[in-house]
């Protein structure tokens, strides 16, 4: 089945069609078959299909929604998707000017994105796969399309393509931060003695989702331990408690990490957080437009050796955006496994990093300050700034 949304002349593509030409170009790639749901909704212009948001397993298989894009040539662009996905469709008209609802399971998509890749494909053409993100027997079909055609790896092309934020991108990344730490808040807010850190993780997901965020984790510690995985330990008079959250707004991540005290913080929780904030203050102080990369991240590991907590605090900086570790890439293998190949490029204005300083103090206990920052022409504009010092709960 395949319905025409648009004629070649009308289509409006939802991102930047040229950078991510001259990338394709760049790259040896001929032809893109997007298979994340992540690249996906960027390139649909921010959508996913409820039916699947939360799992992808269905029957036998798996939802897979493709993407087809050939290079200079958005009139050839095809969506396959979801066979309920015309309901869709029939509301607000994708952009792709070819759309086909046809499969339920990822066999059946390749299938039917592989009988419209021929019709594209020359001889020898290299088609560019996302391989972390398709599964064998979709691989099998694809890898069947003949003609000397190649599959080659474009995860570095999706990558680059969503590494400098559009204003409208911006303005989702800061709501998200802004509703992320308001809802950090309430929940800080809410907690009493006793409560424990289940009951103060599902306060968390109730607080996001009426704001509109999609709940998607919270790392939470209460007192001396620095165990963040949910359980029945109650929070007690005089501990601190560390809250971290990721949820998803259309789209976009929200990731921040805050500290609230049960009672008043005594002159050493005041020092040990303002020792944190310091080194966080000595990073922000490198970021801007035209900056390496790396030099934020020497800035904060010379703050950090030069602190007097710096033999239990650990730093860290990366890119994010759609997702929470994406360009640019930093610091290599730290945490995250991949290569900070970024370190020694200029940052670029449109670009959002998350920067963070975290102390596993031997007796006080988690004491982090997670930060969300875009850069700018002449600095950085910092997300969901408020609340960076000890936040009273039971208040």
């Amino acid at each position: 089945m395949n319905i025409k949304s648009q004629t070649s002349s009308e289509i409006v593509i939802p991102f930047d069609a040229a950078k991510l030409d001259r990338l394709m170009d760049a790259a040896g790639i001929d032809i893109l078959v997007a298979t994340s749901k992540h690249n996906v909704q960027y390139l649909l212009g921010g959508y996913k299909f409820i039916f699947f948001a939360a799992m992808d397993a269905i029957g036998h298989s798996r939802y897979l929604p493709v993407l087809v894009y050939e290079k200079g040539k958005p009139e050839n662009a095809a969506y396959v998707a979801n066979r309920m996905e015309g309901g869709e469709h029939a509301n607000r008209p994708f952009w792709t000017p070819t759309f086909l609802p046809a499969t339920w399971g990822s066999k059946d998509a390749a299938e039917v994105a592989v009988d419209h890749l021929r019709k594209l494909a020359k001889p020898g053409a290299r088609i560019g796969i996302e391989p972390s993100f398709l599964p064998t027997d979709a691989h099998e079909v694809m890898a069947q399309l003949g003609n000397s055609t190649k599959l080659v790896d474009a995860t570095g092309v999706f990558e680059r393509l969503r590494a400098v934020k559009s204003r409208q991108e911006l303005d989702l990344l800061r709501t998200a931060s802004e509703l992320i730490t308001d809802s950090m808040l309430a929940a800080i807010q809410w907690a009493h003695e006793g409560s424990t850190k289940h009951q103060i993780i599902d306060r968390l997901r109730r607080e996001e989702t009426e704001r509109g965020v999609q709940f998607e984790y919270c790392l939470l510690t209460l007192g001396a331990s620095h165990n963040r995985a949910g359980s029945d330990q109650a929070w007690k008079k005089g501990e601190v408690l560390s809250i971290d959250s990721g949820g998803n707004y259309h789209g976009y991540i929200g990731d921040l990490c805050r500290m609230g005290v049960l009672g008043e913080p005594d002159a050493e929780l005041q020092d040990l957080l303002a020792e944190v904030d310091a080194i966080q203050q000595k990073s922000f102080a490198k970021i801007r437009a035209g900056a390496l990369g790396g030099e934020l991240v020497e800035a904060g590991e010379a703050a950090r050796k030069a602190s007097p907590i710096a033999a239990y605090t650990d730093f860290f900086a990366h890119g994010m955006g759609v997702i929470t570790h994406e360009v640019p890439f930093l610091m290599t293998d730290h945490p995250v496994k991949y290569d900070g190949v970024d370190a020694e490029q200029p940052l670029e204005a449109g670009m959002v990093l998350s920067v963070e300083t975290t102390m596993l103090h031997p007796s006080r206990g988690f004491i982090k300050l997670e930060d969300t920052v875009a850069v700018t022409e002449s600095g950085y504009e910092m997300f969901g700034e408020r609340a960076r010092g000890w936040n009273r709960g039971g208040a």
